[in-house]
């Protein structure tokens, strides 16, 4: 079962922010997405999913947000390590 959310936004955005659209409303969704990995809601194949890429692709576009891929404190990268 897919559900659907609905966003309502000014007629102006787009063309304020120099966009159609499709491409204000795909940058919206990968914000989104983006934003909840970021937060740990989402992993990145469950965000891939939401936005109707593969993983590898959202990964790749991470570093365009600002977000790192890997997000480990000292202790997971040291307890990683360990167990390697």
């Amino acid at each position: 079962m897919s559900l659907n959310l609905t966003i309502q936004y000014p007629d102006t955005f787009p063309d304020a922010l120099g966009r159609t659209r499709e491409q204000f409303e795909q940058e919206a969704k990968w914000a989104m997405a983006v934003k909840l990995f970021e937060l740990k809601r989402l992993s990145s194949g469950m965000a891939a999913v939401l936005l109707g890429v593969d993983r590898v692709t959202f990964l790749l576009r991470l570093g365009d947000y600002g977000v790192p891929m890997i997000d480990l404190t000292e202790a997971e990268l040291l307890s990683d390590l360990a167990n390697a």
